[in-house]
């Protein structure tokens, strides 16, 4: 394993743990989501480069990729909708006017 893989898979494994203690202090769901986002957007990228540099480039490393795209793209779309959704279910926003 490479001094740069390793560095980057630590790094990431490192905003993952970060963020998974501060959401056991989380206390409500926006809250949660807000600790939940560096996870997908930072994290797993970070992981999925250092595992594309130790394997090489295949078909295996495409896949890692792939997943890592899916989660940076995705992650913050569901984020928003789930804290859209919880407003909307607390009254908190006006259904009404536009997004």
């Amino acid at each position: 394993m490479t001094v740069l893989a390793q560095v980057l898979v630590f790094a990431g494994v490192a905003v993952v743990l970060l963020a998974s203690a501060a959401l056991v202090r989380a206390r409500d769901l926006f809250t949660r989501l807000h600790l939940l986002s560096p996870v997908t957007t930072l994290g797993a990228p970070l992981i999925a480069a250092g595992l594309v540099l130790v394997n090489g480039v295949h078909l295996g490393s495409g896949a890692i990729v792939a997943t890592a795209v899916l989660l940076l793209v995705t992650g913050p779309v569901i984020q928003s909708a789930t804290a859209r959704l919880e407003a909307a279910r607390r009254e908190e926003i006006d259904e009404d006017l536009p997004s």
